[in-house]
């Protein structure tokens, strides 16, 4: 399978995702994101950082980067792309994921491991994976995840929530929320299911030794649905 992260000014998880992807079995090649044109792909992820500097708005300059429109394309086509952190941030921006990431609850960098339900598990991202609840890691400033009344209640009825933040048991309550969002909302769809928002990073626990397993329950999942 073959897959590409888009790299901006300031993105820093880029080598992340690499190595996940790569270790997990996907041809994986790194874009710029002054190229026009993406590689032929079967995933295309935008991963976590500091696009630009995270000026205006997070994720909003990188949003009319030359690349993008062939990455809406792309999506818009049925392709499989994911968006982590600031990645998630660029797909709102973008408008193909619906609300907004605004700064967290109690205005300060949250950087943490937490544990994340698995809501909607009939997508080529989490089909098949078995375990429930993931422990992942956040690193964010902006990751409360806000929308209208109307937009809420269309992500609901279409089962677009992808993640909850709650605790190891799975049980999902205000206080496992560590950034506000909106009913504990930790990762999205579109209506499609083939775009993926989601604030955790589950390319940093991809190791046993180094961070944890649970991402690479993730990728493996992902790689084993996409052939």
């Amino acid at each position: 399978m073959n897959s590409s992260v888009i790299i901006f000014p300031g993105s820093n998880c880029d080598r992340d995702m690499d190595v996940a992807l790569k270790k997990f079995g996907f041809k994986n090649k790194m874009v710029w994101h002054e190229d026009t044109k993406l590689p032929k792909s079967d995933l295309v992820v935008l991963p976590g950082g500091f696009s630009y500097g995270d000026y205006l708005r997070c994720g909003s300059m990188a949003s009319k980067s030359k690349i993008i429109k062939s990455v809406i394309d792309f999506a818009k086509s049925g392709g499989l792309l994911m968006g982590i952190c600031n990645g998630f941030q660029i797909l709102t921006e973008t408008e193909l994921l619906p609300g907004v990431l605004l700064r967290n609850k109690f205005s300060e960098f949250i950087c943490k491991n937490v544990f994340v339900k698995i809501n909607n598990n009939e997508n080529k991202y989490f089909k098949k994976i078995t375990k429930q609840t993931l422990k992942l890691h956040i690193a964010h400033n902006e990751g409360n995840y806000f929308c209208t009344k109307n937009q809420m209640k269309e992500i609901e009825d279409n089962n677009q929530i992808a993640l909850f933040y709650c605790n190891k048991k799975g049980e999902v309550k205000d206080e496992y929320n560590p950034n506000g969002s909106s009913k504990n909302i930790a990762g999205i769809f579109n209506k499609e299911k083939n775009i993926l928002g989601m604030m955790p990073h589950p390319e940093r626990m991809i190791d046993e030794y180094l961070s944890g397993e649970d991402g690479s329950l993730f990728f493996e999942n992902l790689l084993n649905n996409l052939k």
